[in-house]
Order: structure tokens, then C-alpha cells, then sequence
């Protein structure tokens, strides 16, 4: 029997027999003996051929060499097709490796030459020393054959030895076209055999990534392009952007548009996605394409170019502007039968509880009030109807005006505004219901009108502008409680919107010295939004004019914190470059915000972009031990967050260093941690994280408990998590005498039933691919505002809550037919696996249940249909999905 490696231990041959050869024994010969008789017969036959070959190829008459180096050719070609084990003919030529190199060496140019160095660049795939590149070096020099014959292993490890050699040329500034022509015949030989990641990898060692665009084609562009988006997260800029671009352009040739779509709004690029417009004929596809760029919440027109027939345009500019957003929900909530208006009682389950924390006072007292206000406009938001606030005001229960008037002063302005929430969406209906407090002489509930209405058109874009032309009126009155309520409505209802009519009634503002710090710091933190991510120079100067005017003692307020804040937004996810000019001013601020201002912008500028060495910079600020006034470190903590959450794997290592944090950090770097947290897993209760906020929220610094408590609202938002919720009851009795940490349960308690289940607070869809940037930007507002939760949530600035509507979206999957009616279609939803570089067509979802649209879909769930009988025009099945027939469908 020949010593043939064991069948179950792959790849170890190659090992053993080194092991073998390289040993000096007492007694050669008798080794050698010993070996002989352990070869078979076949084997002693080939390995006294190979051994004649050798020798032959250095006899001096060309005939004999020629034929020899031809039958040792066959030989090796013959066995390098199984990979498990070295093949035999390479073991048997390793002790003459070192002559044919020698012969090699000495040997005229002639053809013969050129075979020898091909055989010898194989053989230098198991012989060769490390980092020596010979197997490279011969092949260079050997005949231009064709490479693939010689087997995938010999392919794959001259890939390897082409990168190395192309960085050393690179330093040397030496030629490289000789290695650019082997690459195109490696590239064409992995793309044709399935190793399309193998091609890509060596494609951006290479640096050639357009060499991709003439060797895809049909059968594996897809995997392709999921690998190189997949890939694009762990590169560093600017090359993920190309990387980006190569995936936008194979996407655009096969005509694969939603994907080229998704990839545009990833790259934030405009012109791309007017090209995805321009490029594809068919309407029904454009019209899916609104339905992405509306859930994405960016601003879009629609121009001649794009859509030629003014019907048509009218009816897609309306779905880029969500106005189906409301009817959409709605249908959902009716299928799912939650139509059921509930009320704080419901969700507070207090009867559940021991005696002693509903046995308290029952008063109404103004702070339980403005709680139940919340919970009440969390849990029924965009239902439409509830029971405290819509209730007809001739029933006996009293009007909707008794519940506004349960609540004090600036309560009223959280109540009114409650209203908007409730109606979410609904532009119309929002506006006759908001209507009648705007004839009310209390200045509160004016305010909470005012923000009623943005809260109602977040999102949704409408041609006449109810909102601006509304609010517009009241940013100058002289109660200032009026005014930020007109201006933080303003704020929500055109975030991201970069409206420059409002610029330039709020820029005005900022640079007012009359003004009260409220109002600037609420116009600063609205011209963020309006603008974010846009860089936009003019509101940057104005935001930065202000903070320079602020005194010494309003640094110190709370509010002043909105400031740089704002100014962050500008630049949220748009990295390095952008954000340089403006942090080089920061430097010159007072040194009381002025790290502040340098942490804010470096963790807006990096959001979502996963950018390891950032998330060191920031845990090093974190790690500081600093004098109790700092208060940079809260935002350096977030931070960490924001960069990190964009992928599966960063997200798992921050959680893990924010518990060393937790452990060795100071007072203020402990109080956000929480906050850090619950926005990693923001709808996405892991129960890990769970675990640690539920620890936290008895900690003895009531702050540090606060933040917990109100972060298990938020990593549970909108999932009726039945664990969260029972550990949110049972702090509620544990807290019943504190009515501030009370004040938090309850607000935590209706951000887990927040749309009763319906609503996700995550900025990420399409798979986890694209983040809205208005959706992180109301949830990185609140989160500021919670690191210093008395002064701002608990006083009289709550109404800072609805800052969340921005992220809030439904976490449905609507199917509709070619009309938009809703049609309801079988699909599976389950676990979304990752399938990139895998062989064949793995399933994509494991553990699924097949139900009938619409469905809801959990954090990292995703659903596909479970019927030809349609087929879905986009491959990302949430939110809206058109469908269209299947021609080729036969019934069973």
C-alpha cells in the first residue's frame, strides 16, 4: 500500500512527508530500503520514470529533453486535479528540485527552456522557500500557457505571490505589466470557475478593481457585487467608496436596478441615483424605487429627465414622499387586528405588582401625568385614535381639554404635541385636530401645537408646506416656549430636507443677542436636522458664530450642549474631509466646550462608518481619568456607539468594550455607557445587553440607573419584549417613591409598546445596508439630551422625547399589486443568514414561519415569498413591495 495520506486528515500529506525527507537517519541506505518497499508497485514505477525524466532532461540531445520534460508535464498534470494530499509526482521530484534549477539556470534561451520553467513554477508550489515568490518567478519566465490546466491550487498560490511582488514593485516604482497580464488570466480563470472572491481579492491587492466590469456576467454578478458590498465595510477610505462604485456599475450593466439604487443612497450620490432612474424604462420599477427612496428619507425631486409624463411624475414624487405612509400602517394594524386604542393603564399592568406600589397616593400628580402623556402618545402613535386625547368632548368621561389641563405649564405644551403623535403621518386629519389649539390663549399648548404639527409631517413631504407655512408665522413671537415649539416643529417635519427658506429665518436667531438660550440652542439643534449631512457651510458659520458668543456661565448650562451638537449633524457620516476646516475652529472655543464640540464632531462625522481606528481614538478619551467639570467623555462614549453599530462584528467588540468601561471608567464616562448601549441594539433587545441594563438600573448613582432605564426602552422599542417588560414593572414598584426615576420606568414602559408592537426605532433597513440619516439624528439628539437627564428630560425641556419620531418607522412588509392596493401573498420570514462567498444558492433564512402579508419583521429578520405566482420587484423584501404577476406561472 502506498504511504498515502489518511483519509481524514486532509492536507496534512504534504507535512508528513516533509517530515520524512528532511530527518537525517543513523543509516541511510537502510531508510531508503525501507521506504522503497513501502511504495506500491505503481508508485516504484512512477517515481523511477520521474527519476529517469531527471536525468534525461540534462542528457544534451534537445530530442530526448523534449520528450522527457513532456511526459513529466502529463505526470504532473495528470494528478494535481485532487488537492487533499500532495500529488505524488511533486513528492517524488522534491530531491531534484535543487538540480533542475541548476540545469534551469545554465541553459540556453530556447523553447525546452520555457517548458522546464513552467514545470519548475509548479514545483515551487510545494518546494520553494517562504516569501522567495519562485513559483512566480518561473512562470514569468516560462511559455504563456494556459494556467488553469495546472489546477486550482497552483492558481490560487500564484495569486498570493503576485499580491506580495506587486507591493515590493510598487515601493520600487518598478514595471508591472508583465504581472497585470498573468492577473487577467487568473481573474478570467476564478470568475469562470465559481471563485468569484478569490478574483476580488486579488483584484484590490492588485489595485484594479475595473478589470471586474469585462469578466462578470450573468451567472455571477450577484455574488460578485454581495461580495464586494459586504467586503466594503471592513476596507479603510477611501477605498470601500471604490469598491462601492465597482458593485453600482456591474449592478447598472445587468440592469439589476433596486440594487444599484441601494448602493447610490449608500454613497449618498445623487447623480447615481437619477442614473438608476434614467437608465431603467419600465414604470411599476420606478415606482418601487420611490418606495426606497421614501423609507430612506431623503428629499427627492423628480425632474422631466427621470420620469417624462407629468401623471406619472405626480404619482411617484408622491411616493417619494411617503404620503402612503399613514394608509400603509393602518392596513397593517387592521390585519393584525391592534386597532384597539390602549391606555397608560394598559400598559403600566400595575395590578400585576405586590401591593404596596399601587397602594401609593392616588392623586393625579402633574409628573405622573406628563408620564402617562408620553406612554399614551408612544403606544397609539399613528393609530389615530386614543383614549385621552381624541376621545369626542361630549362624553361623559369629559373632554379631550380635561387631560390637557391635568398637566402643568410646559406639561401642556408635551400634551398638545401628544396629539401630533397620535396622528402621525396623517397630515390631513393632524391639521384639523391641532386645529382649535391654536385659538387657545396659553401660551404652552400654542407651543405644543405648533410642535403637534411637525411631529404630524415628519417625514412626509407635502407641495403646499402646511407645516412651514404654519409654523413660519410663530418662530418670532416673543414667548419663547411658542418659539421652540415652532422651531423644533419645524426641525422634525423637514429634517434633512435642506430647506433654505427656514434657514433663513432660523439662521437669524442664532446670532440674536437678545435672544433667550433656549431658543438658540433649540434653532441650532433644528438647522442640524433640516441640513443634516450636508455640510452645508452658511448654517455651520452661523452655529459656530453662536457658540463663540455665548458667556461663560450659559456654557455651563445644559442646553449649551445642543450647540455642537447641531453643528455635528452637518457632518453626520460624511468623514474626514468635510469635517476638518470646521474641527480646526472648534480648537479655538472656550476650553469649557470646546472637547466637547471636538468629541461631538468626530463621532458625528464617523457615524455608522464602522472606522476601527476612530472607535480607538474615542475609547482613549474614554479611558481618561479627569476632574469632575469635564463632560466630554459622555459624548466620546456615544460615540463609540455610533461608529460602531454599522456592522454585526464591530457591534459585538464595542459592546464588549464598553463593559471594561463600565468597570474602570469614571462617574461621568459610566453615566453614558447605558445610553451607549441602548443604542447598539436600538429595537434589537439582546439578551446580553438586557442583562447589563437590567444590573444598571439599580446602580446607587441615580443617574447611571436613569440612563439604564430609559436605554431598556430603547433597545426594546416597539417589540412588546415580554422579558424588558416585566423587568420595567417590577422597577416600577421598586422606584415608586422616587418620582424621577418613576418618571423614567414610565417612559421606558411606552417605548416598548411603542405603535403596540408595530414600529422600529432602528436608522437601519434594507438589510442592515442603508442608515436614514434623520432617523439617527433624533435618536443621537435624545441621547445627548440623556446625558444629563435633570436638567433637560426631567425639567421642562421633555418634550425633547419626540425627537425619537424621526427614527420611528413601521417594521412591516406590505406587499402590493401593480395598482399599490394591498394584496396578500404566503411568505416565510425567518433568521436572515449571511450567504456571501458561499458555494451554490444557500437559503438565505433559517427557522422561518410562512405567513400572509402584510407581516412584521423583527431586528435581523428577513422574509422571502413563498409563491411563484408573483414575482417582487425589488430583492429586499421590507416596507412596500410591489409585486407583479408571473408570466410563466402554471397552477399545480
Amino acid at each position: 500500500m502506498a504511504p498515502g495520506p489518511d483519509p481524514n486528515s486532509v492536507g496534512d500529506g504534504a507535512k508528513r512527508d516533509e517530515a520524512t525527507i528532511k530527518v537525517p537517519s543513523k543509516d541511510p541506505k537502510k531508510k531508503d530500503d525501507k521506504k522503497e518497499e513501502d511504495l506500491s508497485e505503481e508508485d516504484l514505477q512512477l517515481k523511477q520514470n520521474l527519476e529517469l525524466y531527471v536525468e534525461r532532461v540534462q542528457d544534451p540531445n534537445p530530442e530526448l529533453q523534449k520528450a522527457a520534460l513532456e511526459s513529466m508535464r502529463q505526470e504532473i498534470r495528470a494528478s494535481t486535479s485532487s488537492m487533499t494530499s500532495v500529488p505524488k509526482p511533486l513528492k517524488f521530484l522534491r530531491p531534484h528540485y535543487g538540480t533542475l534549477k541548476e540545469f534551469h539556470k545554465n541553459m540556453a534561451e530556447s523553447d525546452l527552456k520555457k517548458l522546464l520553467a513552467d514545470i519548475l513554477s509548479v514545483l515551487a508550489l510545494t518546494m520553494s522557500a517562504e516569501g522567495q515568490r519562485e513559483s512566480l518567478g518561473y512562470r514569468l519566465t516560462g511559455s504563456e500557457g494556459d494556467i488553469g490546466s495546472w489546477g486550482h491550487e497552483y492558481v490560487r498560490n500564484l495569486a498570493g505571490e503576485i499580491a506580495e511582488e506587486y507591493t515590493v514593485r510598487q515601493g520600487e516604482e518598478a514595471s508591472i505589466e508583465d504581472l497585470m497580464d498573468l492577473v487577467q488570466q487568473i481573474v478570467a480563470f476564478h470568475m469562470k470557475h465559481n471563485a468569484e472572491t478569490e478574483a476580488v481579492d486579488l483584484l484590490m491587492d492588485v489595485e484594479d478593481l475595473d478589470l471586474l466590469l469585462e469578466h462578470v456576467d450573468r451567472t455571477n454578478f450577484r455574488r460578485t457585487c454581495n461580495y464586494l458590498t459586504s467586503a466594503a465595510k471592513y476596507l479603510p477610505g477611501p477605498d470601500d467608496m471604490l469598491v462601492l462604485d465597482i458593485a453600482y456599475m456591474i449592478y447598472i450593466k445587468f440592469e439589476e436596478y433596486p440594487n444599484a439604487l441601494q448602493i447610490a443612497l449608500f454613497l449618498d450620490n445623487m447623480q447615481y441615483v437619477k442614473q438608476v432612474f434614467t437608465s431603467c424604462t419600465d414604470l411599476l420599477r420606478k415606482k418601487q424605487f420611490c418606495y426606497m427612496i421614501s423609507r430612506h428619507g431623503i428629499t427627492f425631486e423628480l425632474d422631466p429627465e427621470m420620469v417624462e409624463n407629468d401623471v406619472d411624475r405626480e404619482m411617484l414624487q408622491d411616493i417619494v414622499n411617503n404620503t402612503k405612509l399613514s394608509e400603509g400602517y393602518l392596513t397593517l394594524a387592521r390585519d393584525i387586528e391592534v386597532m384597539e386604542a390602549k391606555t397608560p393603564e394598559d400598559i403600566y399592568k400595575a395590578h400585576l405588582l405586590d401591593g404596596r406600589a399601587s397602594s401609593g397616593p392616588s392623586a393625579d400628580s402633574a409628573r405622573q401625568n406628563l408620564a402617562a402623556t408620553f406612554v399614551n402618545a408612544f403606544v397609539n402613535a399613528g393609530f389615530g385614535q386614543d383614549k385621552l386625547m381624541t376621545v369626542p368632548s361630549d362624553s361623559t368621561s369629559g373632554s379631550a381639554g380635561n387631560w390637557l389641563f391635568k398637566n402643568k405649564e410646559h406639561g401642556k405644551t408635551s400634551a398638545a404635541a401628544s396629539l401630533g403623535m397620535i396622528l402621525l403621518w396623517d397630515v390631513d386629519a393632524g391639521l384639523t385636530h391641532l386645529d382649535k389649539y391654536f385659538h387657545s390663549n396659553d401660551n404652552p399648548i400654542i407651543a405644543g401645537a405648533l410642535l403637534g404639527v411637525g411631529i404630524v409631517n415628519c417625514g412626509i413631504k407635502n407641495d403646499c408646506d402646511p407645516a412651514l407655512a404654519l409654523l413660519g408665522e410663530y418662530i418670532d413671537k416673543e414667548d419663547s416656549s411658542v418659539r421652540i415649539g415652532a422651531i423644533m416643529g419645524l426641525g422634525i417635519a423637514y429634517a434633512g430636507s435642506q430647506n433654505d427658506q427656514i434657514r433663513s429665518s432660523l439662521s437669524p436667531i442664532l446670532n440674536d443677542a437678545k435672544a433667550p438660550l433656549d431658543v438658540i440652542a433649540f434653532a441650532a439643534l433644528s438647522l442640524g436636522m433640516i441640513y443634516v449631512g450636508s455640510c452645508n457651510e452658511e448654517v455651520a458659520q452661523s452655529i459656530i458664530f453662536a457658540l463663540m458668543d455665548r458667556s461663560e456661565a450659559e456654557l455651563g448650562e445644559a442646553l449649551t450642549r445642543f450647540l455642537p451638537l447641531g453643528l455635528g449633524l452637518l457632518y453626520l457620516g460624511k468623514q474626514q474631509e468635510s469635517v476638518e476646516a470646521t474641527a480646526e475652529v472648534s480648537k479655538t472655543f472656550n476650553e469649557k466646550i470646546r472637547k466637547y464640540c471636538d468629541m461631538t464632531l468626530l463621532s458625528c462625522a464617523y457615524a455608522g462608518t464602522g472606522n476601527v481606528l476612530k472607535v480607538q481614538d474615542l475609547l482613549a478619551q474614554c479611558g481618561e481619568h479627569l476632574e469632575k467639570g469635564d463632560i466630554h467623555q459622555g459624548p466620546a462614549v456615544l460615540g463609540l456607539a455610533m461608529v460602531a453599530m454599522s456592522e454585526e462584528l464591530g457591534l459585538d467588540m464595542a459592546i464588549r468594550s464598553l463593559e471594561r468601561v463600565l468597570q474602570y471608567g469614571e462617574q461621568n464616562v459610566r453615566r453614558a455607557v447605558p445610553l451607549a448601549l441602548g443604542l447598539l441594539c436600538i429595537s434589537n433587545p439582546k439578551v446580553t445587553v438586557m442583562d447589563t441594563l437590567s444590573r444598571l438600573s439599580h446602580d446607587t448613582d441615580s443617574e447611571v440607573a436613569m440612563s439604564a432605564i430609559v436605554s431598556l426602552g430603547l433597545i426594546g422599542a416597539g417589540t412588546n419584549n415580554a422579558r424588558i417588560a416585566g423587568m420595567l414593572r417590577n422597577l416600577s414598584s421598586y422606584y415608586y417613591k422616587d418620582a424621577s426615576l418613576l418618571f423614567c420606568v414610565r417612559i421606558a414602559q411606552g417605548l416598548v409598546h411603542m405603535g403596540k408592537g408595530l414600529l422600529t426605532l432602528s436608522p437601519f433597513h434594507s438589510e442592515r445596508l442603508l442608515l436614514s440619516p434623520t432617523a439617527l439624528a433624533g435618536i443621537v439628539t435624545l441621547l445627548h439630551a440623556c446625558l444629563d437627564m435633570k436638567s433637560i428630560i426631567l425639567g421642562k425641556y421633555h418634550y425633547v422625547l419626540y425627537f425619537l419620531v424621526l427614527a420611528m418607522q413601521p417594521r412591516m412588509m406590505l406587499t402590493v399589486d401593480e395598482n399599490l392596493k394591498p394584496i396578500s401573498v404566503p411568505v416565510r420570514v425567518g433568521q436572515a443568514v449571511d450567504v456571501v462567498g458561499q458555494a451554490g444558492r444557500p437559503k438565505t433564512i433559517t427557522g422561518f414561519q410562512t405567513h400572509s402579508t402584510p407581516v412584521l419583521l423583527a431586528a435581523g429578520e428577513r422574509a422571502e415569498l413563498a409563491t411563484d405566482k408573483y414575482i417582487p420587484l425589488s430583492p429586499i423584501l421590507e416596507g412596500f413591495i410591489i409585486l407583479k404577476e408571473n408570466p410563466d406561472y402554471r397552477e399545480e
